[in-house]
């Protein structure tokens, strides 16, 4: 007997891929997903992504099934989505995509309405949980009565994400949600919805082709290649330890710089702040800044530290040039190294100690 959907207004769910593996007819011999496993805890962000043909879009698809699963099955909860009712598993997952699809012809109202009122919610419900959702979203109470043409596309965007939030789901399908938008929009776009994921958190499979974008959305990232899983961890793992040269390679040779961009300069240890002689002389910075954003800034003005002060100006310490390489370790000692040499690391001479891990 089939169970209900995901309940809608349940709080984030864990969603994981069993053993997951999808075959074409006439291509049964090259699967499309290959024996899928992951895990992705309550309320985190995933981000699939690989070259094209990697089958990151059809394992997004198969969580709401509309690409049915041909072995293994995938859980939302706990609940197996092959189980679940289709309609009820549909309306209690929120999506937001690339082309957005919002209906032209209806009202901002009507489009973030529209499942609430498939699952019989009145009037009043409805239109007190539109004016939430354009606030969190940071539109106004009158975008409510306009329709879709009259916004910008990053505004429609904004609107997309309120409307598959509307019914409160537990889990959100994103597909290249902010791809068809300029490079600033898009940015934006990325910040707002990582403060909005803060405040409500969700489970989140986020599908796309750019590594910059998934080092910045994921808490995790699962890398494919032709059907496979080739790593799944933090960015920041996968940035210091590429499990092989292929992870290497896709990710980047600027590595290094990128896991700076995963950090504050309040998430590390300061240097004790400078006499006020030499501190006049060192450029001043927030400590929200990113560690990337303080490296570009000390080579543009080509200063080796930087003063880092709180929100309200108070004096939080200094940080070197020689703090941030630090940060930028990428493990070269591990399997990755090995495979770029191409061949194994040679062992220590007897009488030499033994080499650092």
């Amino acid at each position: 007997m089939e169970s209900t959907g995901v309940p809608a207004g349940a709080s984030a769910a864990p969603i994981a891929f069993h053993g997951v593996t999808k075959r074409y007819p006439g291509r049964e011999s090259t699967p499309a997903i290959k024996d899928l496993s992951l895990e992705v805890p309550a309320g985190e962000i995933c981000v699939l992504i690989g070259p094209s043909g990697s089958g990151k879009t059809t394992a997004m698809k198969m969580v709401n099934r509309l690409i049915d699963i041909t072995d293994g099955d995938i859980s939302i909860g706990g609940q197996s989505v092959r189980r679940m009712d289709l309609t009820e598993l549909r309306r209690g997952i929120g999506y937001v995509f690339q082309q957005i699809g919002l209906f032209p012809h209806m009202s901002v109202q009507d489009n973030i309405g529209t499942v609430p009122r498939l699952l019989g919610w009145d009037k009043a419900r409805i239109r007190d949980r539109v004016a939430e959702l354009l606030e969190l979203v940071g539109l106004e109470p009158s975008d409510a009565k306009r329709y879709p043409g009259q916004f910008s596309g990053g505004q429609r965007q904004r609107i997309g994400v309120a409307r598959a939030m509307a019914a409160d789901p537990p889990l959100m399908l994103m597909d290249e949600p902010f791809g068809a938008i300029d490079p600033i929009t898009r940015e934006r776009l990325q910040a707002d919805f990582l403060r909005l994921h803060r405040e409500v958190r969700k489970t989140i499979i986020f599908v796309t082709h750019d590594i910059d974008e998934a080092i910045k959305m994921g808490d995790r990232v699962a890398i494919l290649r032709e059907g496979e899983l080739v790593q799944y961890d933090t960015p920041d793992q996968i940035l210091a330890n590429p499990a092989n040269d292929f992870i290497a390679d896709f990710v980047g040779a600027d590595r290094g710089l990128k896991r700076l961009r995963l950090r504050r300069l309040a998430d590390i240890e300061l240097d004790p702040a400078a006499s006020n002689g030499d501190a006049d002389s060192v450029p001043t910075v927030e400590d929200s800044m990113s560690l990337r954003d303080a490296l570009s800034m000390m080579v543009t003005l080509r200063s080796t530290a930087l003063n880092v002060v709180g929100g309200s100006g108070e004096p939080r310490g200094r940080v070197t040039l020689e703090t941030l390489t630090q940060f930028m370790d990428t493990g070269e000692s591990g399997p990755a190294a090995q495979e770029r040499v191409g061949e194994p690391e040679p062992e220590p001479a007897p009488a030499e100690p033994e080499p650092r891990p």
